[in-house]
């Protein structure tokens, strides 16, 4: 196993040596994060498999989830909330509804439309891979303590709202 601070030392040299103009703080700080959401994202993807899941059909059972009881929501509100075509909506849909993961059914109140619901199985899952997650999470960052967690909280949002503040400006 490598030493990540080592790593990123000798990162920051060689991009000083090709652009001495960085600041090797930013581009420290920089590079952690990005191999952090490497090493989460590869972690997460781990998990899924154990369970049988793949990313795109985690993100579905999330946003029922996340929709409340009854865990209802039209192809198209999913394919909104997740950015995707209502094509590819309609697929992700049928692999997991044949998976017993969700069910596709015609509203009572309006025939035309459709709903996608969660089924106990599939609010299973969620609940499987939520517990998965916080047991990973915990271990990430069990070297902080509680005012570290919540300084380091505060940090983020306050990058993430200037990043996304800005990225709406530009829309």
């Amino acid at each position: 196993m490598t030493d990540p601070a080592r790593d990123l030392d000798e990162h920051v040299a060689l991009y000083r040596r090709e652009f001495p103009e960085v600041d090797p703080q930013v581009e420290r700080i920089v590079a952690a994060i990005s191999r952090l959401k490497r090493r989460m994202n590869t972690a997460y993807d781990r998990q899924l498999q154990t369970l049988g899941l793949t990313n795109a059909e985690w993100e579905v059972l999330k946003e029922l989830v996340l929709a409340g009881n009854p865990y209802r929501l039209s192809p198209g509100e999913l394919a909104r909330r997740l950015g995707l075509t209502p094509a590819a909506m309609t697929h992700r849909i049928d692999r997991m509804v044949a998976d017993g993961l969700v069910t596709r059914s015609r509203d009572d109140h309006n025939r035309v439309r459709v709903n996608v619901e969660l089924t106990p199985a599939g609010r299973d899952k969620w609940l499987e891979t939520m517990r998965m997650a916080a047991v990973f999470e915990e271990r990430l960052l069990s070297d902080l303590d509680q005012g570290e967690r919540a300084a380091f909280a505060e940090v983020l949002t306050r990058m993430l709202s200037r990043v996304e503040t800005e990225d709406a400006a530009r829309s």
